[in-house]
């Protein structure tokens, strides 16, 4: 049985992640997640396992134990690159799927098989056959928060990122843009073509209210208001800029502001705030369920076991690495 006690080996291995983590955890408590930490480090290089973290992961994951981090697209494309045996997704179920699909001879573990995803779960395949009865000739485009199957029946993938720069790489001047209604009316705002969308949307995101912002700003002088473009348009009206996960970093990261919020999932504001001490970072309060699903346990768990394995028909996997690779071509 593995000791998780908080030996002084524990303590000292993990003392440079709690010094960038102090702020986020008391002392006490992180005597409790340091062996977890350590023990998940410790296997990982022994089974030449690679561990990928969104950047929604909690910081003891983000910062504690994750090779890479990033939006899913970028930890897929890591994932491909990777010479490890072993990939642990820390993320939700469609990113497992979309790194297995670009690596197939690995084997691809969830902690938890349970994390799905609103968004990716309200469309499938059928739907998109039954969209290109409605509209012949009307070139599908999917974010990549989405199912391998839909990616499989899509013409091309975007992220939230490139989403304005495909639409417009696209020769029909109309497009469906699937699955989240939100995402593509932000790229509607930025497009001369017609967008043509389904009612999906993120249970995080679409929580967001103007009035929200408006009393971070009353209560907050000078915050910079950051929103990610799954967020509802009013909502997006009142930031002061809109981006991709990603991009939201980079902003920060460049910019500097002293102040500022982020409009996305709470725990990566835990996770810029970590990396940027000299910032300070108001937090919404909006949390993601099935990102919350995947803990330090639950990884120790899936190293020792390595299960839940993630697992894609070779077809669907090919089919969807089509429409995955035309973005990257056109990005």
């Amino acid at each position: 049985m593995t000791n998780l006690s908080y030996t002084t080996e524990v303590a000292e291995a993990t003392a440079p992640i709690y010094e960038i983590l102090k702020d986020q955890f008391e002392e006490k408590y992180w005597e409790t997640l340091a062996p977890y930490v350590y023990e998940i480090n410790r296997l990982k290089k022994e089974k030449n396992a690679v561990i990928l973290a969104h950047n929604y992961m909690t910081p003891d994951i983000f910062h504690g134990v994750a090779d890479i981090v990033g939006d899913s697209l970028a930890l897929a494309r890591a994932a491909a690159k990777s010479d490890a045996d072993i990939i642990v997704q820390c993320g939700v179920h469609f990113m497992a799927e979309t790194s297995k699909a670009l690596c197939m001879n690995k084997k691809v573990l969830i902690p938890d098989m349970k994390a799905g995803c609103s968004l990716a779960e309200s469309i499938t395949a059928k739907d998109i056959a039954l969209l290109r009865e409605k509209y012949p000739n009307v070139p599908v485009i999917t974010y990549v928060n989405s199912s391998a199957e839909v990616k499989a029946a899509s013409d091309i993938c975007c992220t939230s990122g490139n989403a304005v720069k495909i639409v417009n790489s696209m020769d029909s001047d109309t497009v469906l843009m699937i699955p989240d209604k939100y995402l593509a009316d932000y790229t509607r705002q930025h497009t001369t073509k017609k967008v043509l969308t389904w009612e999906g949307s993120c249970m995080v995101h679409e929580r967001f209210t103007p009035e929200d912002i408006k009393k971070f700003r009353e209560k907050h002088d000078g915050i910079q208001v950051i929103a990610h473009p799954e967020c509802p348009k009013d909502v997006l009206d009142e930031a002061d800029f809109t981006g991709s996960t990603q991009q939201m970093i980079e902003y920060v990261e460049n910019e500097r502001p002293p102040r500022v919020v982020l409009i996305t999932e709470c725990s990566m504001s835990d996770n810029v705030a970590a990396a940027n001490p000299d910032m300070e970072l108001i937090r919404p309060c909006q949390m993601c369920p099935h990102m919350k699903r995947i803990t330090l346990p639950k990884i120790l768990k899936a190293l020792q076991t390595e299960e839940p394995e993630v697992f894609l028909d070779p077809a669907i996997a090919e089919a969807s690495r089509i429409p995955i690779q035309k973005m990257l071509d056109l990005s």
